[in-house]
């Protein structure tokens, strides 16, 4: 603290934080605007799936309700904030390969041709 130009000893002197409280004793918040602001866009934003995931799913006939979007939009931000870039997500008995940073979904599989597959070239994965 600086009182008549002088700094006030034991007060942490000019600029000087500790934590994420400054010296006037004003916590600090632990996230800046603009990451509040990025974390917000990436929630809002839709799920896509890419021609080839659409594909999948007219094949082999897997109707996703609305719960089941849900499900799938919620694990993917839960990826997102752990920093996953390439994700598994299973939701019900069936199986998503996401792109976490596009909210884009790569490939979809059912239960059946889930048996005896090998997931390769994801970081992390979701139980939905």
């Amino acid at each position: 603290m600086i009182v008549n130009n002088r700094i006030i000893p034991g007060t942490g002197g000019i600029g000087i934080t500790q934590g994420n409280q400054s010296t006037t004793g004003i916590t600090k918040p632990n996230s800046s605007f603009e990451d509040i602001f990025a974390k917000k866009l990436f929630e809002n934003k839709e799920v896509k799936f890419s021609k080839h995931a659409e594909n999948r799913l007219q094949t082999r006939d897997i109707q996703l309700t609305d719960d089941q979007k849900s499900k799938l939009n919620e694990a993917i931000n839960k990826a997102g904030e752990k920093n996953v870039k390439e994700s598994l997500v299973m939701v019900d008995d069936i199986a998503f390969v996401v792109n976490v940073r596009e909210k884009n979904v790569v490939t979809v599989l059912n239960k059946d041709e889930m048996k005896n597959n090998v997931f390769t070239n994801i970081d992390g994965a979701v139980i939905a």
